[in-house]
């Protein structure tokens, strides 16, 4: 069964009745571009065939109730505040305030995995965004799905109290099938760029490293908070700088100095791109592991086990993806050497005692849809 039929048997269950429809959409893997779209840089992210189904029928009581398998199931008042896994789905009703919403029921059903840094959570926001969008007559072209994206991140930061930087809802909402994304955090402007990794005989291979990660817990705002003093101290925004030597802290000078690189990098990888040269990305995905290690500090055992032996297995080049702290890895790898990468990756994990990998093949998907 698909996924919007297991959203619509969750629903009925849940429930009782039907939906008034079912609207999807896909997490994500980011080429490259990490911790960047805060500091309003460039990010070069592509959506992902997972997605998340959300089930919806509006009510006209004011209570909002919802169900997710694995979760405890929510019910409140369309104005109360919720937390846990609903401050996503009740965060996106409190910034969106759809005209003429009186409640709803929402089922969820998802495959793209919670933790893994495959931004399971801009999934769910982009799907009820959608979902209640197209229910209360919002507009829904590219312009209305900005909008959307907007409002989902705000929903984010403001409510459910996750400091990120807007990237994750944009290609949720805005992806494009045989596509990355190349989005500037500055100004919103996006330019989809072919992504034909199967003509190329390449495979992007997502390597889940089974260690979750929270953006709540305070890690990722704190280098967030560290990336913002080090654009206040230099007096212009880091993509405009081209030396960080002026800053004495030596922390803040790692975390800016990574920001500078990677934003330079996503430039060399969009060029890449667009002339089609999709292994000269490698390289970059190196570098831009190197930087989020070693500079920006957001890496652990498990990734760094994964990127390294991904890339000693044959890989042209490998990263950690997504906030950091556990999660995935990505590999660009020739398509026939991608058994060999994933057994070569497993027993390394196995080998030092870390959670068995799970691997996924990511192709570039199209954005949020009614299912």
């Amino acid at each position: 069964m698909t996924i919007s039929g297991d959203a619509w048997r969750a629903f009925t269950t849940a429930f009782g009745g039907d939906p008034d429809g079912i609207w999807c959409a896909p997490g994500r893997v980011n080429l490259i571009g990490e911790h960047v779209d805060y500091a309003g840089g460039l990010c070069l992210p592509m959506a992902i065939p997972q997605v998340t189904a959300a089930a919806v029928r509006r009510r006209i009581d004011g209570r909002l109730r919802l169900h997710s398998t694995g979760f405890d199931p929510v019910e409140v008042e369309t104005d109360a505040r919720v937390g846990g896994w609903g401050a996503y789905v009740a965060g996106v009703v409190w910034a969106l305030d759809p005209p003429g919403f009186r409640g709803a029921d929402i089922a969820i059903v998802s495959e793209v995995p919670v933790g893994a840094g495959l931004s399971s959570s801009a999934a769910l926001e982009a799907s009820v965004a959608l979902a209640l969008a197209d229910l209360c007559g919002l507009p829904v072209d590219d312009e209305g799905r900005d909008a959307l994206a907007r409002t989902c991140a705000r929903a984010e930061n403001d409510y459910a109290g996750a400091p990120t930087g807007g990237m994750d809802q944009q290609i949720a909402l805005r992806g494009r099938a045989g596509h990355a994304l190349l989005l500037d955090c500055a100004d919103g402007h996006v330019e989809h760029i072919p992504v034909d990794t199967a003509a190329a005989g390449l495979t992007v291979l997502v390597i889940d490293t089974g260690t979750g990660h929270r953006l709540v817990d305070g890690r990722y705002g704190s280098r967030r908070t560290e990336v913002e003093e080090a654009t206040r101290l230099l007096g212009r925004p880091l993509r405009e700088v081209e030396s960080v030597s002026a800053l004495h802290d030596p922390t803040l000078e790692r975390r800016a100095r990574h920001v500078v690189t990677e934003i330079a990098r996503v430039r060399t990888a969009a060029d890449a791109l667009r002339a089609g040269r999709v292994r000269d990305l490698g390289p970059l995905l190196d570098a831009s592991h190197r930087s989020l290690r070693d500079d920006f500090e957001v890496s652990c055992a498990e990734l760094d086990s994964a990127v390294d032996t991904a890339t000693a297995a044959g890989a042209h080049g490998a990263r950690m993806v997504g906030g950091g702290f556990g999660g995935s890895a990505i590999a660009l790898c020739e398509s026939n050497d991608v058994p060999g990468i994933e057994a070569a990756v497993t027993a390394t994990a196995e080998a030092q005692g870390f959670p068995p990998p799970v691997f996924l093949h990511a192709t570039p998907s199209p954005g949020a849809c009614r299912c």
